[in-house]
């Protein structure tokens, strides 16, 4: 990575630019190697300037959001690593949209809109993740998801920022169609009135039933697997007997065995491993191949 390229973002930016950070420090299973560059965009414009540059010095790229949902391989990420937490602007219009910079923090959205009277996105209450995260996987749970909200999304890439509706977004189980050179930067949703007591209501209970299921006790991803149709994860893998496996410093969680938790020490070497054994033996003993929810980035 040129020393050129490095005194030019931190000369160019407000945000933060940093060279060879642990992201470790950025992903909730706490582990990963180091980006060679990790920038924190101050807001959209910076996003675009830097991604402006990146593409100017051939340099690739990745963006990431409240590491939720993501293993960061040992070796790290050559290039930069693109952070979205200064992406945090949230308005309410009167008819029930919400602009939602993709920074902003799922709970943060879902509490700040309960408290205005709309409903929507309750049901994802306790998800861990950021509004762009949301959208790129179409968070869901209980019924609900991402997808059911979104009217657009803007995209931002080398040129500037461009708009996508929410039939170009092709939204499907945990997945839409964003393309990997653009960064989901915003959204437009449109939620509905409801009662803010009763929200409220239902986001503590929604709340209490999320802990009292998934307190696994240690650094965590959330859930590993996608539910295959008409099955759910954890049950095939509690079937094949993997509760409580270990690999290292990683185990299945006893608590909730489609969570993967660092119990101390552990590699991403350790959980990818873990990973393929669930799937081996899940395939094993029910013919029933797992695919993997989490996005795995970054050299070996």
């Amino acid at each position: 990575m040129g020393e050129a390229l490095f005194e030019t973002l931190r000369s160019r930016l407000k945000g933060t630019v940093i060279a060879d950070e642990f992201l470790s420090r950025h992903t909730t299973w706490r582990v990963g190697g180091p980006a060679d560059l990790f920038i924190v965009p101050s807001d959209r414009a910076e996003l675009v300037t830097v991604l402006r540059l990146l593409a100017e010095a051939d340099v690739p790229w990745v963006a990431i959001g409240a590491g939720s949902n993501l293993l960061v391989r040992d070796g790290g990420v050559r290039g930069a690593v693109l952070h979205t937490g200064g992406l945090r602007r949230l308005t309410f219009a009167e008819d029930g949209r919400v602009q939602a910079e993709g920074g902003v923090p799922m709970m943060t959205l879902i509490r700040e809109a309960a408290v205005r009277g709309l409903a929507g996105l309750v049901a994802l209450a306790g998800i861990p993740g950021t509004v762009g995260g949301g959208i790129v996987m179409n968070a869901g749970a209980a019924g609900q998801a991402m997808a059911d909200v979104v009217c657009e999304v803007h995209l931002a890439g080398p040129q500037g920022e461009e708009s996508w509706g929410r039939e170009r977004l092709q939204f499907a189980y945990r997945s839409s169609n964003l393309p990997p050179d653009r960064v989901a930067v915003a959204a437009t949703l449109q939620l509905r009135a409801a009662d803010p007591a009763r929200l409220d209501e239902d986001i503590r209970r929604r709340l209490q039933q999320r802990q009292a299921a998934q307190r696994v006790g240690a650094p965590n991803a959330g859930s590993v697997f996608k539910n295959p149709d008409g099955q759910q994860a954890w049950r095939l893998i509690d079937a094949a007997g993997m509760r409580g496996e270990a690999i290292g410093g990683a185990q299945v969680a006893e608590q909730h065995t489609n969570f993967i938790v660092n119990r101390g020490g552990a590699s991403a070497r350790d959980i990818l491993a873990l990973i393929d054994r669930v799937r081996e033996r899940v395939l094993q003993y029910s013919g029933i191949e797992l695919e993997p929810e989490v996005r795995i980035i970054g050299d070996n």
